[in-house]
């Protein structure tokens, strides 16, 4: 669902359901004394649900390319499936689980419209880099703008290329 809905309306309904009208967000504030709303840990959480679909298809890709026999061959020494996912499995798609995490996180830190409908744009609270470039594009503040514009490049260059020397490497 995340990548067919536009940021904006699911950041939207997930603010509605971190709100402490909403059960989810008055159940959390009760018991746990937590508030996600306008909160950088409700951003985050929202970034996260947003970027599923980033981080599934390269484990799916990792999973289905695993021979069978390697799951058979521990099912038949007992091991159980849980053993068999994090000593068998996971270990051999280390390569997929790098990829899906850089390409989360990638996605995250470029997230604009559930950050703003989520967290807000509080400075010193819930302002990101992606919110601070568009503050100082309105402002009409370029070289300020360069600078976290620059910033973002780098790191997404830096995670393509950890991407695919890691790819490299595994096939």
């Amino acid at each position: 669902m995340p990548m067919v809905l536009p940021p904006t309306v699911l950041g939207f309904y997930i603010l509605v359901a971190y709100s402490p009208q909403h059960a989810f967000g008055k159940t959390l504030e009760e018991w746990f004394d937590v508030r996600l709303a306008f909160s950088f840990t409700g951003i985050l959480i929202a970034s996260i649900l947003c970027s599923l679909p980033y981080m599934i298809q390269p484990l799916q890709n990792g999973l289905s390319a695993l021979p069978v026999s390697l799951r058979e061959a521990s099912y038949t020494m007992g091991k159980s499936a849980t053993t068999t996912f994090f000593k068998v499995l996971l270990p051999n798609i280390r390569g997929s689980v790098i990829t899906a995490v850089a390409m989360t996180f990638a996605h995250c830190i470029g997230e604009f419209g559930i950050v703003l409908m989520v967290g807000g744009n509080m400075p010193g609270e819930t302002r990101v880099a992606s919110i601070a470039l568009y503050d100082e594009v309105q402002a009409l503040n370029y070289s300020a703008a360069n600078q976290y514009a620059l910033i973002l490049f780098l790191i997404s260059f830096v995670i393509l290329t950890v991407i695919y020397s890691i790819n490299k490497k595994t096939n």
